[in-house]
């Protein structure tokens, strides 16, 4: 919504939006590794409940090394893409880091 706002053309609207669902897949995908790999005191949460209820998640299909092979290639997809703002960007590459580094 920003970027029509602000007056951004196709190219950075088409940018910020492929950018904001990388971001968010490799939110999900950080998320079910967690859920995976996480502690109770890291996480507020008992971990495995996607195991528990069969839930078909990324690290279920594809393992934890490629989930997380898969969340960085998404970050740094999303980083890629707003390089178009610029120094502008910085904020929310800046969070984009945090998404895939983080440990709850």
């Amino acid at each position: 919504m920003g970027v029509r706002l602000g007056g951004g053309d196709a190219a950075a609207l088409a940018a910020i939006g492929d950018a904001g669902q990388s971001l968010g897949l490799a939110f999900q995908i950080v998320d079910d590794i967690l859920d995976v790999e996480g502690s109770l005191e890291a996480l507020g949460k008992t971990a495995g409940s996607d195991a528990r209820k069969q839930k078909a998640t990324y690290p279920a299909l594809h393992g934890v090394d490629a989930s997380r092979r898969e969340a960085r290639r998404l970050i740094e997809r999303a980083k890629s893409r707003l390089a178009l703002f610029g120094a502008r960007s910085a904020p929310i590459c800046a969070l984009a880091d945090f998404v895939v580094e983080r440990k709850s």
